[in-house]
């Protein structure tokens, strides 16, 4: 027994350091410039797949492809991502600092995958791999363990070095502690901010390229082995490398005694993989958190929708539905079909994070539950089986809600991101199980299939009814969520979201209202996932794991989380160019894969979300009388082409959007005439000076010398 604890205690302490230095760049990062970096694990994988190209691709020495990963790219990539993507947003708000590294993890694995075929297997031989291993009694240490943790001790050291002994180490410790007042000291806290970035890229990259041989080389896995060193910053409370040096020991060494000593049964495997993403959540449950740097609200207006407004959208949502399924091919069916079930979860972070000001990344995780819960119990069409799925998806925010009520802002997204990682990696492959009698399945390690529902004695099973139904459910949601914005419980949460403090000073329960909208939010995300289920016929726990949900936030939070439109904006960029960039080639799905992230990396240039403008452009033509109608018609002179095989999808798309689009400059230009202010009438004695003489003036002076 002794010996297999030193033996893993060695494993444990090797991956210890790893996470050690990934850790460390977080915290000095954070503490320098206050963004938590939620893409600095996948600049460490951008790292190892550079290293992996220049060593093993392109045959260039070790220390050479070392020296040009760590000393030229890794800086240039920090030295980037501080110029271009965070500085313009180093004004705005907390929420939108989070969104940009958000997008750029999503981004940067997109650009992995991309340049780098997932399908190719990309093995990396550990560092002095041909030496002898030291013998410690019974335990056994390689030459790239070794290294590793002497590596982590000369980070630690080497930081020390840095923060109190010289001045640039001085302007990073000032910066954390009031940033405008180093300005005013003569020293510069951009050069502390470059610096943070530049040593925290090449420290996430030292940890990258540590690790990379002892896992396979995956641009998501890599990415998500940060979740350990999440954890071991949160140890250090974000402000405190030792700490967190302390917590990489605790994280690393319970991964390395859990795979050692941890039952073998069917139902524990997965426990290792979430143990990270439990202990992170813990972590953030049990350790008093400081205020976050740059935790300050901006506050924003939500827009307070008008009923007469929502009920037309609800109808221009289910009428766009009942034209595609007229006029999409059944092929289409299944690529477009989704956009109105995606809608529905995209539309769960506008009650949530648009009005709230709650930060989740795990809806689409509930919408996986939603879709588990009715594939199981609606296997034959039952409707009650829906009102199950929203039920139990709604249930299960609302546990999440309850022990994250201490938590707000990043702290929130880091352990709403835990909470769906534990559930990609553990409770979605576990086999089926009894608790009191009662059966509980999830995937069954593979996929489960879903049927349409029966309603009023019809069974919707065509991709076109399920369609119209996933609509029609996307236009009572948003009508549901327009309600709620309109009402007083919609006004309680704006007032959360402003300040929480200021909320509970007023009376307000802090408890009942995150339990609340946590629960509304996940019950939205679980009837979207269920209907998605039903039109994909079989869905698997990949579909609705934590890097999947990315890139549904990021469209939602470019179209505008306080907006309803949100989620039929949502659904229908995420699959709309899905179709044209197809016809380009096979190439064509890793630009689609990477839009999101560049338009989310885009969100300083409009951090209200795009809808708020597109409804300043459009809204003359909603108001307009007299050139709505004709829109209309000229929409249904189009179906009408369409369906009678006159004019084929890209035929009626054209009519419709040159149609549009000169019908809105009309509506422009009619309402702009109307508010033109009437020409002044100019004095009698001014003619011929500020207007022109005209000819019938001499006429109109005589009569009136004559009347008078």
């Amino acid at each position: 027994m002794t010996e297999q604890l030193l033996i893993f205690g060695i494993v444990g302490l090797s991956t210890a350091a790893i996470y050690a230095v990934i850790g460390s760049g977080l915290v000095l990062t954070y503490t320098t410039t206050g963004v938590f970096n939620f893409a600095h694990g996948a600049a460490g994988m951008l790292s190892a797949f550079a290293y992996w190209q220049l060593s093993v691709g392109w045959g260039l020495p070790v220390p050479l492809a070392l020296a040009l990963v760590l000393l030229v790219l890794a800086p240039l990539f920090g030295l980037a991502v501080e110029r271009f993507v965070l500085r313009p947003v180093q004004a705005l708000g907390e929420a939108e600092r989070l969104v940009m590294t958000v997008a750029m993890l999503a981004g940067l694995i997109a650009a992995a995958r991309w340049i780098w075929d997932p399908n190719t297997p990309r093995p990396l031989e550990t560092f002095f791999a041909d030496r002898a291993p030291i013998h410690l009694g019974p335990a056994t240490v390689t030459w790239h363990q070794a290294t590793t943790m002497l590596v982590a001790v000369a980070v630690a050291v080497g930081l020390r070095v840095l923060l109190y002994r010289t001045r640039v180490g001085a302007e990073m410790r000032a910066t954390v502690d009031d940033r405008a007042l180093v300005g005013l000291t003569g020293a510069d806290p951009r050069r502390a901010g470059r610096v943070a970035w530049v040593l925290g890229t090449q420290l996430a990259a030292v940890g990258g390229i540590l690790i990379a041989p002892t896992v396979a080389l995956d641009a998501a896995q890599l990415s998500l082995l940060i979740v350990s060193a999440y954890t071991a910053a949160i140890f250090g409370r974000l402000r405190s490398l030792p700490l967190t040096f302390l917590g990489a020991v605790v994280v690393g060494c319970l991964e390395s005694y859990l795979t050692g000593f941890l039952p073998q049964n069917e139902y524990l495997p997965g426990l290792r993989l979430a143990a990270p993403a439990l202990l992170l959540f813990l972590a953030l449950l049990l350790f008093p958190q400081r205020r976050l740097h740059g935790g300050d609200r901006r506050a924003r207006r939500v827009p307070e929708p008008t009923m007469r407004g929502t009920l037309v959208f609800a109808a221009v949502t289910v009428t766009f539905g009942i034209i595609l399924a007229t006029v999409l091919s059944p092929s289409e069916l299944v690529t477009y079909g989704p956009m109105f079930s995606l809608g529905i979860v995209a539309l769960s972070f506008v009650p949530l994070a648009g009005y709230a000001g709650q930060i989740s990344l795990c809806q689409l995780s509930m919408a996986g539950i939603g879709a588990l819960v009715w594939a199981h119990l609606g296997s034959e069409g039952q409707p009650w089986a829906l009102v199950a799925a929203v039920a139990v998806a709604a249930l299960v925010g609302a546990l999440v809600a309850v022990p994250a009520l201490r938590l707000s802002g990043v702290y929130l997204a880091l352990g709403t991101a835990a909470f769906a990682v534990v559930l990609d990696r553990w409770i979605f492959t576990m086999p089926s199980f009894e608790v009191l009698g009662v059966n509980v399945a999830f995937f069954e390690q593979g996929s489960v299939e879903a049927v349409g529902p029966s309603l009023f004695g019809l069974t919707l099973d065509s991709e076109a009814e399920l369609l119209v139904l996933a609509a029609v459910a996307l236009a009572a949601a948003s009508i549901g969520v327009a309600a709620l914005r309109r009402g007083r419980f919609g006004r309680r949460l704006i007032a959360l979201r402003d300040s929480e403090a200021a909320y509970a000073t007023l009376g307000g329960n802090l408890l009942a209202a995150r339990v609340a909208v946590f629960a509304l939010a996940a019950g939205i995300a679980g009837l979207g996932g269920a209907l998605y289920g039903m039109q994909q016929r079989a869905v698997t726990a990949e579909q609705f794991n934590f890097v999947a949900g990315l890139p549904l936030f990021l469209v939602a939070v470019i179209a505008g989380l306080g907006s309803v439109g949100a989620g039929l904006f949502t659904g229908v960029a995420f699959l709309g160019p899905a179709h044209g960039l197809s016809l380009l080639g096979p190439w064509a799905h890793n630009v689609l894969s990477l839009l999101p992230a560049l338009a989310g990396l885009g969100l300083a240039r409009s951090p209200d979300g795009i809808i708020g403008g597109f409804r300043q452009q459009w809204g003359p033509l909603g108001r307009d009388r007299v050139v709505l109608p004709l829109l209309f018609a000229a929409l249904a002179g189009a179906w009408g082409l369409r369906l009678a095989d006159v004019v084929g999808g890209w035929g009626l798309t054209l009519i419709v959007v040159v149609a549009a689009l000169l019908l809105r400059m009309w509506a422009a230009a009619r309402e702009a005439a109307k508010a033109a202010p009437a020409t002044p009438e100019i004095p009698v004695e001014w003619w011929g000076l500020r207007r022109p003489w005209r000819s019938e003036d001499e006429e109109v002076l005589a009569r009136g010398v004559a009347g008078g």
